[in-house]
């Protein structure tokens, strides 16, 4: 495990108990906006974000707000966007979509799909983390090597991706069969990780493609499925996690390592955007300004892996370890029109072509 990942938990874990009281979140200190969304009644939030994570903040919500109800729904990312089309169609769609598969959120906001939105909140964001004012990241996740720590040792569970490619050259029949990543045809995370993968080291990345493809790996379409076959020891390691899961899974389960590469690490924030169509627009900006705010940032940074996107929650020391530890490895995602590079038809058919050719050649 990275040296510094068990800080990254502890300091989590204390801030669960320093959420700030009253953060005075600009829609609350709005009268007009609270009024009309309590005259709408309830905000549908469609999510790629599992409901335990996101039920404190649902809570705290309904509390702050009485009178609008959250309809919270979690869904498969893939899923997530081919429902949001099809119902769109019919007129029935969510108020809010909120997606680690951020190249695919990206697309339905540059298909007209959502509405812009200008608040305090929204303002308080890093620049990277807004497109357009319709976009706005609301997380900061890293993207991570997961492991299984009672069968392989942190020294052994190399630093870097070059590193993992060693390790798969010099051990093959140790990782045969033992590894697992996300299947990128299945999954809208998985397939916006390993194209940014690409994007970042080409070179590495296919190497360890080829590497997977001798040494047999699972290609599975969540990130619990992968933790699940590691914990079990079914396999060994996974590749490209999202770290924010991995750390939540690694504070509750001894048996779940989890490594930050120091050539380079993804960072994430998952998107949120209010649909352009929304039945009850007041609660979805209201929900988004919360969500937003320092205390909605605050809630969301007691998940272990989950850290703020704003840089001004004090508690989110975390946050502050994280960048300074990982340095020049530190890769944000910038969220913009760069993420639809491989959503052009032609680049994923291509990249899915060569990735399962490369995975699982022909006799």
């Amino acid at each position: 495990m990275s040296p510094f990942l068990p800080r990254l938990l502890r300091t989590a874990a204390l801030a669960c108990a320093c959420v700030l009281p009253a953060a005075g979140a600009h829609a609350e200190r709005d009268g007009t906006l609270y009024a009309a969304a309590v005259r709408e009644g309830r905000v549908i939030v469609h999510a790629a974000t599992d409901e335990r994570i996101a039920l404190p903040l649902i809570r705290a919500f309904e509390q702050r707000y009485p009178g609008v109800r959250v309809e919270y729904e979690d869904l498969n990312s893939g899923e997530l966007s081919r429902r949001f089309l099809d119902e769109t169609a019919r007129g029935a769609a969510a108020d809010v979509l909120w997606s680690s598969a951020v190249d695919l959120q990206i697309k339905l906001v540059n298909d007209g799909y959502a509405q812009p939105y200008r608040s305090t909140e929204t303002a308080a964001l890093p620049e990277w983390a807004v497109w357009k004012n319709e976009a706005f990241g609301t997380t900061f996740e890293p993207v991570a090597i997961a492991y299984n720590r009672k069968l392989l040792t942190p020294a052994e569970m190399p630093a870097t991706h070059a590193g993992l490619l060693r390790v798969l050259a010099q051990q093959p029949e140790r990782f045969r069969g033992k590894l697992a990543t996300y299947e990128p045809s299945t999954s809208g995370l998985g397939f916006m990780l390993h194209t940014q993968d690409v994007i970042a080291n080409p070179v590495v990345f296919w190497k360890l493609a080829e590497a997977f493809g001798r040494t047999g790996t699972a290609t599975l379409a969540s990130t619990t499925e992968m933790l699940d076959r590691i914990a079990s020891g079914e396999a060994l390691i996974g590749y490209n996690v999202l770290g924010s899961y991995a750390l939540l899974r690694a504070h509750q389960d001894p048996a779940i390592g989890v490594v930050l590469p120091r050539d380079y690490t993804l960072v994430l924030s998952r998107v949120a955007f209010i649909a352009r169509g929304a039945r009850h627009p007041n609660a979805a900006r209201l929900w988004l300004d919360y969500v937003l705010s320092r205390e909605g940032q605050q809630l969301l940074a007691q998940n272990p892996g989950f850290f703020s996107v704003r840089d001004d929650v004090p508690d989110d020391a975390a946050a502050t370890e994280l960048r300074r530890q990982l340095g020049g490895a530190f890769r944000p995602i910038p969220i913009g029109p760069g993420l639809m590079t491989y959503l052009d038809q032609v680049k994923r058919r291509d990249f899915l072509r060569k990735w399962h050719h490369t995975l699982f050649p022909a006799p």
